[in-house]
């Protein structure tokens, strides 16, 4: 299935998109896509319905982040040996873990803000991870089965923030529209193998990133597993997974987002976004 919250900011509908591309109205069905849906039996609920028996919802709404209620927004950093390379960092032994702020998560499609005084604003093409089941301790054979479904994350990230201004890496990744996730989330029965999964990323027409999540250094199931150790993962908490080389810091010389750039971006059975760059406002 493809989930997905339409309609404007904060009034978002719970939809899905049925088998010809047609989007569907969930709202009498369900009250929302959150934590209470995520879970196997409230999945298989949904697996039931006939869609064609769902309200067709006309026009071409507004997506807003495909679930709602996100507790942690959780990174992981350096997950593809490329992209460690073009960033001058070793390959790490084990996960890198950084936090976005969930104050950062916006629509697919909504523009990104450059941060107040940002001279280094930069594109990740990311796969996404949204937990169904409460995680915690769980094992790597086991991590699939507590994930709901995927989707598309642009982890946008300010440079300078991140890397030059001391501290964690946080600072940089969680300024306000640094988080557009959607456009739906792509239940785990419909991606057989997140680790053949093809993804890109352009700007203004051009190829910026073009790499596979079979490239990651460590899996979907090994950061499940990885991160439970740490903390608990409750339904509706998200991973983003790490990106593959192409960002703009890797570029020579070094590129970044100014006012007016265009991101679009995708994954493949995941869907596509597209981000116009504006300026910073209070």
């Amino acid at each position: 299935m493809k989930l997905v919250r339409y309609g404007n900011p904060g009034k978002e509908k719970p939809g899905l998109i049925d088998a010809d591309g047609k989007l569907r109205d969930l709202s009498g069905v369900i009250k929302d896509i959150g934590p209470e849906q995520l879970g196997d039996a409230a999945m298989a609920k949904l697996r039931r319905l006939k869609t064609a028996n769902l309200p067709l919802v006309r026009g071409k709404p507004r997506m807003g982040c495909p679930v709602t209620g996100v507790g942690k927004f959780v990174a992981i950093g350096l997950n593809y040996a490329d992209h460690a390379a073009e960033s001058g960092l070793p390959i790490p032994k084990e996960p890198i873990i950084f936090m976005k702020v969930t104050s950062c998560i916006q629509g697919p499609n909504d523009p990104v803000m450059l941060p107040k005084n940002s001279v280094k604003t930069d594109w990740e093409v990311e796969l996404g991870i949204v937990i169904g089941t409460r995680a915690r301790h769980v094992s790597q054979k086991d991590a699939l089965t507590f994930v709901a479904g995927y989707c598309t994350i642009n982890d946008v990230s300010e440079r300078e923030f991140q890397i030059e201004r001391g501290g964690t890496w946080d600072k940089g990744k969680c300024c306000d529209t640094f988080g557009p996730i959607g456009p739906w989330l792509v239940t785990r029965d419909d991606v057989p193998n997140p680790q053949k999964l093809d993804m890109w990323l352009d700007v203004n027409g051009k190829r910026m990133q073009n790499g596979s999540t079979k490239t990651m250094i460590f899996s979907v199931a090994k950061i499940v597993s990885y991160v439970s150790q740490f903390m608990t993962l409750e339904p509706g908490d998200v991973i983003c997974t790490g990106t593959p080389p192409g960002v703009g810091m890797g570029m020579k010389p070094p590129t970044f987002l100014k006012k007016g750039d265009v991101v679009t971006l995708g994954i493949q059975g995941l869907g596509e976004q597209s981000q116009t760059i504006v300026p910073f406002k209070l």
